[in-house]
């Protein structure tokens, strides 16, 4: 449950000893949607959703989502961008024709 992408009901909890040690288990592994880190300092728990490998990083709650937003993931998740002009961006396929000027 840890080591796979998941999506559903579950949130997998495990004791760890150091902060480093945390964020290492949380980033050891292919996928990277999204995450989420909780607690009470809120600069702290900032500090460490910046170190995540992750597409999305939530703190104190989690799935919240805007299409206002790009929405991406890394490693092996996702299959693009979705929100925002992001989303758009990577649904277009620009064409370009090149005419010479009369003279």
């Amino acid at each position: 449950m840890v080591t796979e992408e998941q999506f559903g009901p579950v949130l997998p909890v495990l004791p760890y000893g150091r902060l480093d040690e945390a964020v290492e288990a949380a980033n050891d592994t292919g996928f990277g949607l999204g995450g989420s880190v909780w607690g009470t300092d809120l600069d702290r728990a900032e500090a460490v959703a910046g170190r995540l490998e992750c597409g999305t990083a939530w703190i104190n709650h989690h799935a919240e989502l805007s299409l206002a937003q790009p929405f991406a993931g890394i490693k092996d998740s996702g299959v693009g961008v979705a929100g925002g002009p992001w989303g758009l961006y990577g649904n277009l396929r620009p064409f370009v024709v090149h005419r010479p000027e009369e003279a």
